[in-house]
């Protein structure tokens, strides 16, 4: 009977493959996402399926502004400034705004109209529900129906005063928040 004894380097570059392919075969191929939790306001209707889920993280600008009944001023929403990211840390995508634009990186890309928003905590911007328009490009974005905003940080206007004397005065804010995505079914 013949014998064969494998390079020392062999045996370790086996043994580290072993390990990760045993760790991924026990791994699930995607999280699973439950909408349980969430207010029914931004809940997705039934016939409609999870696409994708990425974690926007970025900063969104403010505005200071006249109010509209002119009783003083406000910070106001301008937009999003955020990177999409897959639940590993790598970027897939890029969230904009005005108008409010999921790019992915392969060049598709979609806008949307909001449906509903619901209370995520103090100093967390709210939950947020939308109705997606017809992506652009072919890819990822394509047929996607609904983009949930879940499990928000911070992200609120500033705290900062918004007087006469900062009309006009724009600031970022940190925030980090999941964009769920769904397909129909």
């Amino acid at each position: 009977m013949l014998a064969f004894t494998a390079p020392r380097h062999a045996v370790a570059t086996l043994t580290v493959l072993g390990s990760a392919l045993l760790l991924s075969a026990c791994a699930p191929m995607t999280a699973r996402y439950s909408q349980e939790q969430l207010p029914n306001a931004v809940k997705v209707p039934d016939g409609h399926q999870v696409a994708m889920q990425t974690v926007g993280v970025g900063k969104i600008a403010y505005e200071c502004k006249a109010k509209k009944d002119m009783t003083g001023h406000e910070w106001v929403f301008v937009g999003p400034d955020a990177a999409l990211n897959d639940r590993s840390g790598m970027q897939v995508g890029k969230y904009v705004g005005p108008p409010a634009t999921w790019a992915s990186l392969d060049g598709s890309k979609v806008t949307a109209t909001q449906v509903a928003v619901a209370p995520a905590g103090a100093g967390n911007i709210p939950y947020q529900l939308v109705k997606a328009n017809p992506a652009t490009g072919s890819g990822a974005m394509q047929g996607v129906s609904y983009i949930q905003r879940v499990a928000t940080s911070g992200g609120v206007a500033p705290s900062s005063s918004c007087s006469m004397d900062t009309v006009g005065v724009k600031q970022w804010v940190p925030y980090q928040a999941d964009y769920i995505f769904w397909k129909a079914a």
